[in-house]
């Protein structure tokens, strides 16, 4: 297949130093350890990854089992790419495509493939424009497949498929889809995959059932003598959630579970995660979907109207109550009713929210009457309700009438995997609504908003892409000038020496005119002038993290943005313990 016509477009370099990749290995048996750029590997029998994957295929189905490990490989390629950016520096073309031509080489050493290019991964910066064309010969994958399915119907080179597109995404700052449009697993003899961006690719649903909630949450699905299944039609009206992330899965979950029943469910995390998307979600695919969906923050009505909006007035209740009207809970009858910002109320009415939860009844304010309700709750906290309860803030008895099905969403700094795919949704909506058309990301850009620590999580996200939509050219790039100018603080984090001789950490920010790096170079050029050898440098660190964590060893960890283990393997190797 030729690549579609476009302008000149630049390709990713023949040559592969695989000095790069090897030293970026290392094999510590004594500790246990297998490291791939400080990133704890294994090394696993892949006949046991393949019968897994069969036993999968035989009890969740074809197409489970395909999302499952299409995402497993999507991660996967996200924290290669990182690795691999990191490791080569810079966010230049040169760098762009440096790391490219290693991500196809490191998943060869990995196991997973060999790669032939008949077209190597090109693209243009400028334009957002991407292209790659690839064999694939020895795919682990379809091999187990064909082993123990026969020639199948479908590609079956789902764990790859999912690796490419998140290595390529991330790289590129925008969604790039990877088709594999022949696979050794149907009989051919060998496997073929193309890679471009999302938005160039027709009838993309199926590809990308493992980045769409509406996927993830729908009903369970019967299986075929071969283990297929038929996916049904996801239902309409849900909220553009997307994710790839450990997190969002874990959430996706959660609500697939709790989704048929009627159960309370309490939706927990910062303000601006996204609660009241994930509510509308668990409505939409629940039994009450063709009900009222009612939501109501408790913390914009004023503590003297609470009762009279969630419960109903007769007339004449009080002065200005000139007409009768039902509460919240009367119009959500038959449906959800979503309580935001749970935490806000203040005590008399979370009394009298208790006793409508136990006796399914309102009595509005100035009447005698009571009127049976049928409401599925749905609450929200951005509090610890837990905290609120012991500091006498929220009733108990309360808490435990709402905290039936907990449900946790992570902030966006703990899943960035998922800032790419957002991205690419705001900015088709703002582009549309404003007319204007957005070619992609520069690479500076897509490293700001990795390296931002979103304080207002997605709802931040949303209005930094709606804001760089507005400021950028038609037909240009989104830049950092666009995106973060708002007052955002973009910092980067660097360690100087205090009068005592220990590592501090602080944010700096470059002076006018100066590069960021440039600081960073400065401070290494004086820690070196200063005799402090890396060793000692590095066991500074780890000291500092535990003594600021007070001991602490998964928060120290994080501190130097390291995960438990590799802090464990560092601390081990240099005590010897």
């Amino acid at each position: 297949m030729p690549r579609p016509s476009h302008g000149p477009l630049t390709a990713i370099t023949d040559a592969i130093d695989d000095r790069t990749l090897a030293k970026n290995v290392h094999f510590a048996p004594d500790s246990g350890h297998i490291l791939l750029f400080d990133q704890r590997m294994l090394l696993m029998h892949g006949f046991s990854v393949a019968a897994l994957r069969h036993e999968l295929v035989e009890r969740l189905g074809l197409d489970r089992t395909r999302e499952l490990f299409t995402r497993m490989g999507y991660q996967q390629g996200v924290a290669d790419a990182r690795c691999l950016r990191e490791a080569e520096g810079g966010d230049t073309d040169d760098t762009l495509k440096r790391t490219l031509a290693l991500g196809p080489r490191l998943r060869e050493i990995e196991g997973f493939v060999r790669n032939q290019a008949v077209e190597r991964m090109q693209f243009s910066t400028d334009s957002g424009e991407f292209w790659g064309d690839y064999y694939w010969q020895a795919s682990w994958e379809a091999e187990a497949h064909l082993k123990h399915f026969g020639v199948s119907g479908s590609p079956a080179c789902w764990m790859m498929t999912g690796y490419a597109n998140g290595f390529t995404t991330t790289l590129m700052g925008r969604p790039i889809l990877w088709r594999e449009l022949e696979c050794v697993a149907m009989g051919h003899a060998r496997c073929r995959v193309i890679g471009r961006p999302l938005e160039e690719c027709e009838d993309s649903a199926d590809d990308l059932a493992f980045l769409q909630i509406e996927d993830f949450v729908s009903a369970p699905r019967g299986r075929s003598s071969a283990g297929a299944a038929a996916a049904p039609a996801a239902p309409a009206g849900l909220p553009d959630l997307v994710g790839a992330s450990a997190g969002f899965n874990s959430v996706a979950h959660l609500l697939r579970r709790v989704a048929p029943t009627d159960a309370t469910v309490l939706f927990t995390g910062e303000s601006g995660v996204g609660k009241e998307r994930f509510s509308k979600t668990l409505h939409a695919i629940g039994p009450r979907a063709n009900g009222p969906f009612i939501g109501v923050n408790c913390a914009a009505i004023p503590a003297e109207l609470v009762e009279a909006e969630l419960f109903g007035v007769e007339r004449g209740a009080f002065t200005g109550a000139h007409a009768s009207r039902p509460g919240k809970f009367e119009r959500a009858h038959g449906g959800t009713l979503f309580l935001d910002e749970i935490s806000s109320l203040p005590m008399p009415a979370q009394g009298k929210l208790l006793r409508v939860l136990q006796e399914g009844e309102v009595e509005r304010v100035g009447d005698t009457r009571v009127r049976p309700v049928d409401v599925r709750i749905v609450a929200a906290a951005n509090r610890d309700l837990r905290a609120e309860v012991a500091a006498g803030r929220f009733r108990e008895d309360l808490f435990f009438r709402l905290n039936v099905f907990p449900i946790e969403i992570p902030p966006l700094r703990e899943r960035r995997e998922d800032i790419a795919l957002m991205v690419n949704v705001f900015v088709e909506r703002y582009a549309k609504r404003f007319g204007k058309r957005i070619a992609g990301l520069t690479q500076r850009a897509a490293e700001a908003l990795w390296a931002y620590d979103w304080p207002g999580n997605v709802r931040e996200l949303e209005n930094i892409v709606e804001r760089a939509v507005i400021l950028a050219d038609d037909g240009g790039n989104l830049d950092v000038q666009h995106l973060f100018s708002g007052g955002e603080r973009l910092t980067q984090p660097m360690f100087n020496l205090s009068a005592g001789g220990r590592l501090t950490r602080e944010a700096t920010e470059p002076a006018p005119g100066e590069r960021p790096q440039d600081g960073l170079d400065r401070l290494i050029a004086s820690l070196v002038d200063a005799g402090l050898g890396f060793e000692e440098l590095e066991q500074r660190l780890l000291d500092h993290a535990m003594t600021r964590t007070g001991g602490n060893l998964s928060a120290a960890a994080r501190l130097l943005g390291l995960r438990r283990g590799q802090f464990e393997y560092r601390t081990k190797k240099r005590t010897g313990s």
